[in-house]
């Protein structure tokens, strides 16, 4: 039991610490766009846009292309991400081309309707728009808050974490009420530190849900690699296992016939 809820807990710690994999040589020579982006006549830079999944949104894009070549555009896409792990994305295709050194806008209407069960509470997003072949041509960030449900795909996340949390923590503590925890400290630390990590998903997705905090990198490594080593430290420094108090004993003598208890 102990190690299926290690392991559920090492699924999200691996969700925070791996990123997205860096650009390569083609993303570098493909041309960029500069982004202006505006949902419903609000600029989306610097702050934190709400998203009511029972209404349509009107998102607008500014485009501005510096380079010396054209363009073209296919689609465009909102995304949000927390933990590294993408909660929801809406592309629409909506061909369109920049010239160089030129500044085109567009305005598409969403409907994002389907928000409402896959995320809720603060999450950074993106704006992107997309050639043909997927690739991001520019992009532009922001904080949304999704007015979802709280059995979304998200709060779901935030519940499974809660359960194997409480279950790895309980694990530990038994462990050391029973004295079956190992005689080394160092195991006696990393029985502890799925608790710990489970303990810093849990803060990261509470903040986030509660609309408090959003989930960046920035904050949420810090969270959950601190409370892992608490938990780490609180395996390290707890007591020797002692050896539970042994009942009566009897002892016989291969040349005697009496026995005696000790």
């Amino acid at each position: 039991m102990g190690r299926v809820i290690a392991a559920g807990v090492a699924l999200g710690l691996c969700a925070v610490l791996l990123g997205a994999p860096p650009a390569g040589a083609d993303d570098v020579a493909r041309g960029k766009l500069d982004l202006a982006v505006t949902l419903d006549d609000r600029p989306i830079a610097n702050a934190t846009v709400m998203i009511d999944p029972a209404k349509q949104v009107e998102l607008t894009v500014t485009a501005t292309n510096s380079g010396g070549t054209a363009l073209k555009v296919r689609s465009v896409r909102v995304s949000g991400v927390a933990l590294a792990l993408t909660f929801f994305a809406y592309d629409t295709t909506a061909p369109f081309e920049v010239p160089a050194h030129s500044r085109v806008t567009r305005t598409f209407v969403l409907d994002m309707a389907d928000l409402s069960g896959q995320a809720i509470g603060l999450l950074p997003s993106t704006v992107e728009l997309l050639d043909a072949q997927r690739g991001t041509l520019g992009e532009a960030t922001t904080v949304a808050d999704i007015r979802g449900s709280f059995w979304s795909v998200y709060g779901a996340f935030g519940l499974a974490m809660l359960v194997l949390t409480v279950l790895a923590w309980l694990t530990a503590l038994l462990a050391l009420a029973r004295h079956r925890l190992p005689a080394n400290r160092w195991r006696r630390g990393l029985r502890f530190l799925p608790a710990g990590f489970g303990t810093g998903l849990v803060a990261v997705v509470s903040l986030s849900v509660l609309r408090l905090v959003p989930p960046e990198p920035a904050i949420e490594i810090p969270v959950v690699l601190g409370a892992a080593v608490i938990a780490f430290l609180l395996g390290y420094l707890t007591p020797h296992p002692a050896p539970g108090p042994g009942g009566d004993e009897t002892v016989r003598f291969p040349d005697a016939t009496k026995e005696f208890n000790r």
